[in-house]
């Protein structure tokens, strides 16, 4: 990174950084109550392993985040998407609080929620490439993925042990009203209602093409698509059995909230702090290499933990240093997928690139319940680190399409 950037780096204003705060922790709750507090509700209620597993596949609309991404782009404000998106989520999980649980109906509402949850992603990453400028990202980045751990874990840990005090259906009543509460301040907040002064310029084939085409005729793009496959791999694989695995080690509702409505909110976010702050000094790619194999490294803990004879004190602490480097690894990445999305398209290349690693997330995901079975949790926590290292492959030349970095 140059001299020169160093000088010019600036941080957002306070105003900004609450702005994206406020959307990603809106956009943090349903990915984990989704991805975190059905598995364990679903689990208690002796929904199998496999099938768990299989939930991930209902995370494949984020994968197919791209077939209305130009819409969003086009037609009218983030902030009305925004909005939709909220009251849809709001729907969704006052249904999966009121009817009974393996229904096929039960599983169609699922998927309506993750259809309504990647809309929010794609208007709020759309406009929040919008709003900042390019050495505002890393610092930006660090609240952005401070706020959606936060969300994520109070939608996922934090609602799980509210659930042992309240019971289940109760405490998705509470995320419901949540929901309908954010869709209100959007709708309210003037600062949400930013224009897209471009939008008008393209007619909708353009809309679809363009985006696309202008990732792919990039220099050393042909890396690009494998990077973002397997950046987030082995997080994926091993994300998706951690909770499982602490319900069959005897861990109560309350015991699995305190790992990680806690210990993992205080650390994720001190990670994905400390990892903005020191992105604005690394740039983004020495930040890809180090951070990286921090959140690599980090399974090796919770293979370790699973060990036999390993009690609750290893998994505490697998607990503390994933959630740490978790922070560290996608301020991260999420830095660069930002800083290669150009203005005048943000949401429907900020969701070409989501497209890839929602859907390596989505198929590791889905396959990590045979993995466990098949391996046991400690061997397969192993194996979700090896299927982490191919990404460092290819990160020498995906560094120089990060437009600060050269």
């Amino acid at each position: 990174m140059s001299k020169k950037y160093h000088k010019e780096a600036k941080r957002p204003s306070t105003y900004k950084l609450l702005l994206v705060a406020l959307l990603y922790f809106a956009e943090g709750l349903p990915f984990g109550f989704i991805y975190v507090s059905l598995p364990v509700f679903l689990r208690f209620h002796g929904v199998d392993l496999v099938k768990i597993g299989l939930l991930s596949l209902a995370g494949l609309a984020w994968t197919l985040k791209p077939l209305w991404a130009p819409l969003v782009d086009r037609y009218g404000r983030k902030y009305h998407w925004m909005c939709a998106a909220l009251i849809g989520l709001f729907l969704c999980v006052l249904l999966l609080a009121l009817i009974p649980v393996g229904t096929s109906f039960y599983f169609a509402v699922i998927v309506a929620a993750c259809f309504c949850s990647a809309t929010l992603d794609i208007a709020v990453d759309g406009y929040t490439i919008e709003l900042l400028e390019p050495e505002e990202v890393g610092p930006a980045n660090g609240v952005r993925v401070a706020a959606y751990r936060v969300a994520l874990i109070m939608a996922g840990g934090g609602l799980v042990a509210l659930s042992e005090f309240t019971g289940f259906r109760p405490a998705f009543l509470a995320l419901a009203v949540i929901f309908l509460a954010l869709a209100l301040v959007l709708w309210i907040k003037p600062s949400f209602h930013r224009v897209s002064h471009i939008k008008q310029s393209k007619n909708i084939f353009e809309a679809y093409l363009l985006p696309l085409k202008d990732l792919l005729t990039r220099r050393y793009a042909w890396a690009l698509i494998p990077f973002v496959l397997l950046f987030k791999v082995g997080d994926a694989m091993m994300g998706a059995m951690i909770y499982p695995f602490w319900v069959d080690r005897g861990f109560s509702r309350a015991e699995i909230g305190l790992i990680s409505g806690t210990l993992g909110t205080i650390f994720s976010i001190t990670g994905s702090l400390v990892g903005g702050f020191w992105i604005k000094f690394l740039g983004i790619g020495r930040a890809l290499w180090i951070f990286g194999a921090f959140q690599a490294l980090s399974n090796l803990g919770y293979a370790y933990a699973a060990l036999p004879g390993k009690g609750r004190v290893e998994v505490y602490a697998a607990s503390v240093i994933e959630s740490f480097t978790g922070g560290l690894g996608t301020a991260a990445f999420l830095a660069f997928l930002m800083s290669l999305c150009r203005k005048e398209m943000s949401a429907s290349q900020y969701a070409l690139l989501a497209m890839l690693f929602s859907f390596s997330r989505a198929v590791s995901g889905a396959l990590s319940g045979f993995g466990a079975e098949h391996f046991g949790y400690a061997a397969f926590f192993f194996y979700t680190f090896l299927a982490a290292l191919p990404a460092f492959v290819l990160i020498p030349w995906v560094c120089r399409l990060i437009p600060q970095d050269k």
